[in-house]
């Protein structure tokens, strides 16, 4: 009897198996949450067993972020072979608890899962059919099959002819305010960036609404799947445009398994600081202009002085004078080192040390009638130490080559810049000293910091001193084992071999190397230690809406990836940024030259075509030549344009409208607008972080940039540039509305008809 009459029992075969797996999800996650509260449970363990207890809980907790994250969705496909195998595909592989370790659920990643994504009719892969399960939580609700192998006349009636039912259904479903990973519905030109090598920098260009930012958390999946223990060590950086973004992506690792990324803005990328304030546009351009390397070296150069005309220094009722012939010899001499100016200091210290004990020397130490030297090796070094210790020198030191931090050395070349900069630079860039700093800021820091390096004196002399501590607990665990060990054998013969044989602690290692060998490790992730080190080296970074990243924040990025394993995705006609660089090659060029690939994402999952093709017209106004990407459905909803004199209250009325009864509603609008429309919108707010999970938000072009909600309304695109505009009109994946008070853009106006 052919199955076509019990579809039921393929459903009810599917919930068995997923509830099998369930099943073996909560017994391992059982098993991990009481091996962790038995091991911390421990307590006040000695030094080695609480460094296992540690490793065991930061495995163990891994496993539950793993298991947590994927809970809900763990299973979504299966493949059937043309010789008989069955594979189910799913977030995560489980295998069995025998010694063979068959596995049961495939990870997506797996080579043997690939088939799942890349199998057509035409090469089918040895596939017979492919399988996609839907669930609700733990329920199977729906199978949909791809017969692949078109001989093979066995039906399940749960055939999807076109094969895009899946697809079709992730693209419509309602938005959450979180971006939702595409592990069910990886596309072929997609699945090949995603497992590209990692090594060198792949560039993934593409248009709105065609996956690329998908596709590159997934590449990072990915990576961290076929490289764990490489990029465990190293950790994988992804750079978003702003904090918004980051928290609408933030669920799709996890969701994968994936916990150890981490994740931030240029701006949260110096350790310590936090970009809180604005710049202006043309603030913004001026600091992330490649020169500003140059402007900073000088300013550190600056640094370096010279006495005007000199530095007296009293030293034993003498008067020793420091001209600028000789503080100019010490300058170049430390800079002919080529070190950082911090790090150069003690090389600058030496050599004035140098210069005043000779001058010292000289004045009293030199025989009146024949000039020779009446001191020996040994007064010339107690005068140089005598030196060392007049707080005059150090206070000369400190005039002429002061020890900096990065955030001082900026903050006073913004507060000064003329010195540095052309007038109208310097007119953009001027602020008071202040302890707030921009994103453009962060660049500039990390470069001084490059520059300045660290006098690490103080450092060293903290690890001897604790390294002394260790050394000295260590004796005295070795003092008690030593006497135990005598008092242990003290009443045993004298001829008795064993007391002889029985070698102590003290017979095989001594207290230093006992020291070096109970040092507790850091036990924080890779991804935490990497966030609190500013010259971390990412195993590999990732970098979304690229194209607006400055010169300078390139720099920045490429001093952490020394290898140049990177994916840059974005789309060269959304940039916004006055200091975004724009194409490829002008932000690749001075790194890798022409050393990297290129790759373009050209199909739209996100926009409507009859949204695509509005927002498509008004770019071609200005770039005829531009080719958007192509939309795979389409809606039959036009967008539409209103004209008002009531801003805020048409507004209100349009979000009425357009809220839709399931998913997400965004009001794209001028900054300096929010204010009053929130004031008429029920639990709106206005803000530089809002919350995406809310129905209705408030945003402006720049923070949309990278996001989806089921319908929008751009409120005064005339007052957009072209690529803010193409942004906004871009967001939508069912509906789009327009408000304005004056005239439309004339592409704008012409594409609404």
């Amino acid at each position: 009897m052919s199955n076509t009459e019990f579809p039921d029992d393929e459903l009810r075969q599917e919930q068995e198996f997923i509830d099998g797996l369930y099943a073996r999800v909560d017994a391992l996650r059982g098993d991990a949450e009481t091996s962790v509260a038995d091991a911390l449970a421990q307590g006040n363990t000695p030094q080695q067993a609480r460094l296992e207890r540690d490793i065991l809980v930061a495995e163990r907790s891994g496993l539950l972020a793993a298991l947590n994250a994927v809970d809900g969705s763990l299973c979504f496909g299966r493949i059937d072979l043309t010789s008989g195998v069955t594979h189910h595909i799913g977030r995560i592989g489980l295998r069995t608890d025998d010694a063979e370790r068959t596995p049961v659920l495939i990870d997506w990643r797996a080579d043997v899962a690939r088939p799942f994504y890349l199998a057509t009719g035409h090469t089918p892969m040895d596939l017979r059919r492919r399988r996609h399960i839907a669930t609700d939580g733990r329920r199977v609700t729906h199978l949909h099959d791809e017969i692949l192998d078109l001989g093979d006349e066995t039906r399940t009636g749960h055939e999807d002819p076109t094969g895009d039912a899946v697809l079709l259904a992730a693209l419509n479903s309602a938005r959450t305010g979180r971006m939702g990973d595409i592990v069910q519905t990886i596309q072929a030109d997609q699945d090949r960036i995603i497992r590209a090598p990692h090594r060198g920098v792949m560039v993934v260009e593409g248009g709105p609404g065609t996956g690329k930012t998908a596709v590159a958390l997934h590449r990072a999946a990915y990576l961290l799947y076929e490289h764990r223990e490489l990029l465990a060590k190293r950790a994988v950086l992804i750079v978003g445009p702003n904090p918004a973004f980051l928290g609408y992506i933030g669920e799709v690792l996890p969701s994968l398994g994936e916990t150890g990324v981490l994740l931030a803005t240029v701006g949260e990328l110096f350790p310590g600081v936090k970009a809180t304030a604005t710049d202006t546009p043309e603030a913004a351009a001026v600091k992330g202009r490649a020169g500003m390397a140059d402007v900073l070296a000088e300013a550190v150069r600056s640094r370096q002085a010279l006495p005007d005309p000199v530095i007296a220094i009293e030293h034993d009722r003498e008067v020793l004078m420091l001209d600028d012939g000789l503080v100019n010899m010490a300058r170049e001499r430390t800079r002919a080192a080529k070190l950082p100016h911090n790090a150069a200091r003690e090389h600058f210290e030496g050599h004035i040390l140098n210069a005043l004990t000779d001058l010292y020397a000289e004045r009293i130490g030199t025989d009146p009638f024949d000039g020779s030297s009446l001191l020996d090796p040994s007064d010339i070094t107690q005068i140089r130490d005598d030196l060392a210790e007049n707080p005059e020198v150090w206070a000369a030191v400190d005039q002429l080559w002061p020890l900096l931090t990065p955030q001082r050395l900026v903050a006073d070349l913004l507060a000064a810049p003329e010195e540095f900069l052309p007038a109208e630079d310097a007119d953009a860039v001027r602020r008071p000293v202040t302890r707030r700093w921009t994103v453009a800021d962060v660049p500039l820091l990390d470069e001084a910091a490059e520059l300045l390096g660290d006098d690490d004196r103080l450092a060293r002399d903290r690890a001897e001193r604790e390294r002394r501590r260790q050394i000295a607990y260590a004796q005295g665990v070795l003092d008690v084992s030593y006497a135990s060990r005598t008092y242990e054998f003290e009443d045993k013969e004298e001829d008795d071999p064993e007391s002889s044989e029985v070698l102590s602690a003290h017979d095989i290692i001594d207290a230093e190397r006992f020291a070096e060998r109970h040092e507790e490790d850091d036990h924080r992730s890779a991804a935490e230690r990497a966030a609190a080190d500013r010259t971390w080296a990412f195993g590999h970074i990732i970098v979304d809406e690229a194209q607006e990243l400055s010169p300078m924040a390139w720099r920045l990025l490429m001093r952490r990836s020394p290898t140049r394993s990177m994916t840059l995705v974005g789309d060269p006609a959304q940039t916004a940024e006055a200091a975004g660089v724009g194409s490829w090659s002008g932000i690749l060029s001075p790194f890798v030259e022409d050393r990297w690939e290129h790759t373009r994402l050209g199909v739209n999952y996100r926009t409507p075509a009859e949204i695509m093709d509005v927002a498509a017209a008004v770019v071609r106004a200005e770039h005829p030549d531009f080719e958007p990407p192509s939309s795979v459905r389409s809606t039959g909803v036009r967008p539409w344009a209103r004209a008002t004199g009531d801003l805020p209250g048409a507004v209100a009325e349009a979000v009425g409208e357009l809220t839709p009864a399931e998913g997400r509603l965004a009001v794209i609008a001028p900054r300096d607008l929010h204010r009053s429309l929130a004031a008429r919108l029920d639990g709106v707010t206005a803000g530089a972080e809002p919350d995406l999970t809310q129905t209705v938000v408030l945003l402006d072009p720049r923070q949309a940039k990278g996001l989806e909600f089921d319908s929008v309304l751009v409120v005064e695109p005339g007052r957009y540039g072209t690529s803010d505009l193409y942004v906004a009109l871009t967001r939508a994946t069912q509906r789009l509305g327009v408000l304005h008070t004056g005239e439309l853009p004339k592409p704008l106006a012409a594409a609404l008809g």
